[in-house]
């Protein structure tokens, strides 16, 4: 799994695109643009821009100081796998607020978890390599 460095940067530094990207993602997200299509004309930038940018922009959010994570997971439909990322989760001091699982389709259940990461012992890439390790796991990633 390739590791990425993430950055903090100033939006006045970068290309408009990219502040358009988290406007055109916040439409969706709150339901005021239907489709991608209507949330990127929204935010007034094309649709191949937004799916270009849409998986790698992240608004930061001050008032949990990047403490919760987003996570997305592809997990086998075998008993005890979701309750092996719950415990992986634990083991490394997370916390998980909330978990969304799709019925399994061929074999494969989609999974939402929100994690509170303030008390994890071991930093966001780790946990993405932990997780995948996890027997079961399919895919692991990251929304915020």
């Amino acid at each position: 799994m390739a590791k990425f460095k993430y950055l903090l940067v100033n939006q006045e530094l970068l290309p408009a695109v990219y502040a358009k990207v988290v406007t055109a993602k916040s439409l969706l997200a709150s339901g005021e643009a239907a489709s991608a299509t209507q949330a990127a004309k929204m935010a007034g930038i094309s649709r191949s821009a937004y799916y270009k940018y849409k998986d790698g922009i992240f608004e930061y959010d001050p008032q949990n100081g990047g403490e919760m994570l987003t996570l997305s997971l592809k997990l086998k439909d075998t008993k005890g796998v979701l309750s092996a990322v719950t415990a992986e989760l634990y083991r490394l001091g997370a916390n998980v607020l909330s978990i969304n699982q799709s019925v399994p389709k061929n074999g494969v259940a989609d999974v939402s978890l929100a994690v509170y990461t303030a008390e994890m012992s071991v930093d966001v890439d780790a946990l993405m390599d932990c997780l995948n390790a996890v027997n079961g796991v399919r895919a692991v990633h990251l929304n915020n």
